[in-house]
C-alpha cells in the first residue's frame, strides 16, 4: 500500500517537475529495493508496510545526523537540503505521539505489565516497540520509562 503511494507520488512529481521531491522519492524506492534484495545474497524478501516505515525512520535519522554535522560546519545550504528531504520522508511516516501521549502510553503499559523497577525496563521497552512501532521516538521513550520505573 505504501509502495503504491510512493510510486504514484513519483509519477506525480515527474509530471509536475518537482525535482527535489522526485529525487527523495527515488531514494526511498532504492532503499526498499536494497532491502528486498537482501544482505549477503539472501533470497529476495517481500517488503511490507512495517518494513517501509523502518526504512523511512532510518533515513530520517541519517538525515538528522547529517543536518547537525552540516550546521556545525557552517554548511547551511546542505543542512537545508537535508531538512527538505526529512520533511518529504516524514509525510510517509505514521503521526508521532507527542510527549504527553507518550508518557500516558508508557504509564498505562507499566501498570498493565505490573512493572515495578529498573529490572523491568527491557520488558516494557519490548512491549512499547511491539505496540507503538513508528509512532514514538524510542530514544526519548527509553528515558521516560527509566524515569517512571525508579
Amino acid at each position: 500500500m505504501m509502495r503504491a503511494r510512493i510510486t504514484q507520488d513519483i509519477k506525480d512529481s515527474m509530471k509536475s517537475g518537482n525535482k527535489a521531491r522526485l529525487s527523495t522519492l527515488r531514494l526511498i524506492t532504492a532503499a526498499i529495493k536494497d532491502r528486498e534484495i537482501g544482505v549477503g545474497g539472501a533470497a529476495p524478501a517481500e517488503v511490507g508496510d512495517a518494513d517501509v516505515v523502518t526504512i523511512l525512520q532510518k533515513m530520517v535519522k541519517q538525515r538528522r545526523e547529517s543536518i547537525a554535522t552540516y550546521e556545525g560546519a557552517g554548511r547551511n545550504d546542505l543542512a537545508d537540503q537535508e531538512k527538505a528531504e526529512v520533511a518529504i520522508l516524514e509525510e510517509y511516516l505514521p503521526q508521532q505521539m507527542d510527549e504527553a501521549a507518550t508518557k500516558a502510553a508508557i504509564g498505562a503499559l507499566i501498570a498493565e505489565l505490573g512493572a515495578a523497577g529498573p529490572k523491568d525496563m527491557g520488558r516494557v521497552m519490548g512491549a512499547l516497540k511491539e505496540r507503538f512501532s513508528g509512532q514514538m521516538d524510542f530514544g526519548k521513550a527509553s528515558g521516560l520509562v527509566k524515569e517512571l520505573l525508579k
